[in-house]
């Protein structure tokens, strides 16, 4: 089985080395020996060099797993991740941040919990035993409980974190869910989601460790917030 991860970026020059290089260890597990992987680096025309430092680990690791896919601007995560699935020869697609907040080690607990049940997506999940948040002050917590809180009562979306962002889709069922999206940001992981419990699709989880990012400044604003609000309303509305 061969796996995409779809990677997108934006000013993450100090982070998607190490991230790199955890991602081929990951697929270095033994329950992995005879499954493939590429690595699908999508860049908004990063202005401080990460596009650079993808194309030096090509030429020091001569890796043609490593696949360098840019845009022209900042475009938004969801449509990052449509890009993506255009360079995608997988069967199945890892999505995740490239901040080191969702760590790579996860990926063959991803992988295994989709075979336990054949499951079209796998998503990982803080809210659950094993799972968990690092790095976060008391603020960030509240406004996450509170937005998945919301979700849950509004959408009953059936996983315990509906805004997470490190997932694991059967790439085929993913191209079919990303024609009828219409929201952007962060509301497009909740919309995949709904849609899919809606198409009857099969989910599962598995706890993952959230960790704040290192280097960087986070995406999260006042603007993401609202923006959230917004798009919650919308998908109890018309979904």
């Amino acid at each position: 089985t061969k796996f995409s991860v779809i990677v997108p970026t934006y000013n993450e020059r100090r982070n998607i080395g190490i991230l790199y290089l955890l991602l081929r260890k990951a697929f270095e597990h033994p329950s992995l020996a005879t499954d493939e992987f590429e690595i699908i680096v999508v860049d908004d025309n990063s202005p401080d060099g990460t596009q650079d430092v993808v194309k030096a680990l090509q030429r020091e690791y001569g890796d043609a797993r490593l696949l360098l896919r840019p845009r022209a601007g900042k475009l938004g995560l969801g449509t990052a991740y449509v890009h993506g699935l255009l360079h995608a020869s997988g069967e199945f697609v890892l999505i995740m941040d490239a901040d080191m907040s969702h760590h790579p080690k996860a990926i063959p607990e991803f992988i295994a919990k989709q075979r336990e049940g054949d499951f079209d997506v796998v998503t990982g999940t803080r809210y659950v035993p094993g799972g968990g948040v690092h790095g976060w002050d008391t603020r960030r917590k509240l406004t996450s409980r509170v937005a998945n809180y919301l979700a849950h009562v509004l959408l009953n979306p059936g996983v315990s974190d509906l805004t997470g962002s490190y997932r694991l889709y059967r790439k085929t069922m993913l191209q079919d869910l990303v024609k009828q999206v219409v929201t952007k940001g962060y509301v497009f992981q909740m919309e995949i989601i709904v849609r899919c419990r809606k198409a009857g699709m099969r989910v599962a989880e598995v706890p993952i460790s959230f960790v704040d990012r290192v280097w960087g400044s986070s995406k999260l604003g006042g603007a993401e917030i609202v923006g959230y609000l917004k798009g919650l309303l919308w998908l109890f509305l018309t979904i």
